[in-house]
């Protein structure tokens, strides 16, 4: 089973993530890697850290000229600003950020001082978990599927932009020239206006981002387990991401209002289609966001998540000091305005790291050659259920 642990405190040496059952002979896109990396650190909005880290993946475990060997694979990215020893620049924290999880893991530890808690639950973490999802990538190539994250919205400036798989390519370069990783250029600059009066305000922002996952076959996870339902594997993959409040699943929310007629899709059959991954099953819209029974139904998967605002403000909150119990502000500790756009990163990654456990777990193979040979064999069985 593909699994994933990573360790590292936000202000340690590293941060490192150990990646187990990745199949042998997979071809590693260190640059594509060291991109993801790249695009988790820019957006609209960040702090100060960004300038300071130029993060880079290092393999230390797994790999040898370029290929994965079947062995578990380790994976660094190094912290510039690596200074936990010192307390003179690590200071011990004794006024907690509402939001954060400073009081919640000082009393769990028994502590007073948040400095701990709050440099392994620090957002710098996801850096390792970026690069193992980019990894993971590389496999879901192989196999055809390709992943991408927009952001939706930020505060109240939100984009109505459809994405479809025939206008994927061109989603992906509007995304890309914007700097709040939005497809829409008039929501992008409406985003940036937000962002910078939250900045003068001393505040913070939040948003909605959203994953699609094309070229999924049928059939990824079970119905038979309530454990290995892939719409609840995906929810909690993408809940253990910093921040994250809610997530949802193709139309998400909207079912509860609408009618079933309204909400499900209509199956069709494709002849010309028969032959691609949907296996010639088509539908005229996609409200199950890809998933049925906890099963993938060959169209694309759609996961969206909110974000809340970063819980370092500039200006503070009403908190409590936990040395004295008198009522203070909160402390600060350097931080952005907005990370959404870095969050969409986080879930592009995160989702494909869930959707290759998945796939690996249907076409299982100590080796790639052998886990293309599973899925051709289940896609060949599959079309000759009917003449």
């Amino acid at each position: 089973m593909l699994e994933c642990t990573t360790a590292g405190e936000s202000h340690g040496p590293a941060g490192v993530a150990i990646v187990t059952g990745f199949p042998a002979g997979v071809l590693v896109d260190t640059d594509m890697i060291n991109e993801e990396l790249r695009r988790r650190q820019g957006g609209y909005g960040r702090g100060g850290r960004q300038k300071i880290e130029r993060d880079r993946v290092e393999f230390l475990s797994g790999v040898r000229l370029g290929r994965t060997i079947g062995a578990p694979v380790t994976l660094c990215v190094r912290n510039a600003d690596s200074r936990l020893d010192d307390t003179s620049k690590t200071p011990p924290i004794h006024r907690p950020r509402p939001g954060h999880a400073d009081l919640a893991g000082s009393l769990k530890w028994l502590t007073t001082d948040c400095r701990e808690t709050l440099e392994r639950a620090s957002a710098r973490e996801t850096a390792v978990r970026t690069a193992a999802g980019a990894l993971s990538r590389c496999l879901l190539s192989a196999l055809g599927i390709e992943c991408l994250a927009i952001v939706r919205s930020i505060g109240e400036a939100e984009t109505t932009v459809a994405v479809e798989p025939h206008t994927r390519a061109t989603i992906r370069a509007l995304r890309d020239a914007s700097d709040t990783y939005c497809p829409d250029e008039e929501a992008t600059e409406a985003q940036r206006a937000l962002i910078r009066q939250a900045k003068v305000d001393k505040d913070t922002l939040g948003g909605l981002i959203e994953c699609h996952v094309f070229g999924v076959p049928p059939g990824l996870g079970s119905c038979a387990r309530w454990q290995d339902k892939l719409d609840a594997r995906l929810a909690y993959a993408v809940m253990g991401i910093q921040a994250m409040k809610s997530v949802e699943i193709g139309l998400g929310k909207p079912v509860a209002s609408r009618l079933g007629s309204r909400v499900h899709d209509p199956i069709a059959f494709e002849p010309a289609q028969r032959d691609t991954h949907t296996l010639g099953f088509v539908r005229t819209t996609n409200n199950a966001g890809g998933t049925e029974g906890g099963m993938t139904n060959g169209q694309p998967v759609v996961v969206r998540a909110a974000m809340k605002p970063i819980s370092t403000l500039l200006r503070g909150l009403p908190s409590v000091n936990l040395e004295t119990l008198q009522p203070e502000m909160s402390q600060y500790e350097r931080s952005d305005v907005c990370a959404v756009s870095a969050a969409s990163v986080v879930l592009e990654n995160v989702v494909a790291f869930e959707i290759a456990r998945a796939a690996l777990e249907k076409f299982a193979g100590d080796t790639l050659r052998e886990v293309l040979a599973a899925r051709d064999a289940y896609l060949d069985a599959a079309r000759s259920l009917a003449p």
